[in-house]
């Protein structure tokens, strides 16, 4: 491992992502060469200051007591409330049932978003962490060769589907390969392609995580990453290529797929 694999599986390393035969990767250069370990340790001592820091602040005590006191119904409304409920009773409460479900639903669907979109973001830190894995010399492919027609069928046992595989070597996008990849326990098709000196995986597997989520655009520490569904299929695709390239590869996949 050189220096600019250990700098790029760095931050994995401190925020526990990466595997143990990695992490013992980076730990081992770590201990040769001094820069790097210098960059290992102020970075691990600045995030255990992090997760030491009392950044938390409690409300003062005049807003518990404006809140307190705001809450507090004048007695003509309690009066008038207590009214409400001997002359109306049974019309509140069928009315109370009924708004009850109301929010007991929207509630769950509210839950039910959360947590896709929390399952979604899990799934896009993991295709980063696989990403950066890749970088590292002899994990990047699998099988090499610009021809799609050996790509392709080189996935054949190995994951649940047979991933497109598109060349687009003409457009500025070189097809490298691919290889066999494990994305939230698993099996999943990455396909590698190069743009200049960026290198893009593009993953493909019939449904990973949150499929039903929707698209996603975002960046994750520094990589971009771009995720759709097509044909039955997600993808996704992650790069340090700048976020509009990016993008013009994501259009020509789809573009290239609905042709097909």
């Amino acid at each position: 491992m050189n220096c600019d694999e250990f700098e790029s599986l760095l931050h994995a390393l401190i925020d526990g992502e990466l595997d143990a035969g990695h992490a013992r990767e980076v730990e081992a250069h770590a201990a040769g060469c001094s820069a790097c370990a210098d960059k290992l340790a102020s970075f691990r001592a600045m995030h255990e200051a992090m997760q030491a820091a009392a950044l938390k602040e409690a409300a003062p005590a005049h807003l518990r007591s404006r809140v307190e006191a705001s809450l507090t119904a004048p007695a003509s409304r309690a009066g008038a409330v207590h009214s409400f409920f001997r002359s109306s009773r049974r019309g509140f409460f069928g009315g109370f049932a009924l708004g009850s479900a109301l929010s007991a639903a929207v509630a769950a669907s509210l839950v039910l978003a959360v947590m896709r979109d929390n399952q979604q973001q899990a799934i896009a830190d993991e295709i980063v962490s696989a990403h950066i894995r890749s970088l590292q010399a002899g994990h990047l492919m699998d099988v090499e060769t610009s021809d799609q027609h050996t790509v392709k069928p080189w996935f054949n046992g190995k994951v649940d589907v047979a991933p497109p595989v598109v060349d687009l070597t003409a457009e500025g996008f070189t097809l490298l390969g691919g290889r066999l990849d494990y994305i939230d326990g698993e099996p999943v098709a990455a396909v590698v392609y190069q743009r200049r000196k960026h290198l893009i995986n593009l993953f493909v597997a019939q449904r990973l995580g949150a499929s039903h989520a929707g698209a996603l655009s975002e960046t994750i520490q520094g990589y971009n990453v771009r995720h759709w569904s097509q044909d039955g299929l997600d993808f996704w695709a992650t790069s340090d290529l700048a976020g509009d390239e990016l993008n013009e590869f994501v259009q020509k996949i789809q573009a290239a797929l609905r042709s097909s």
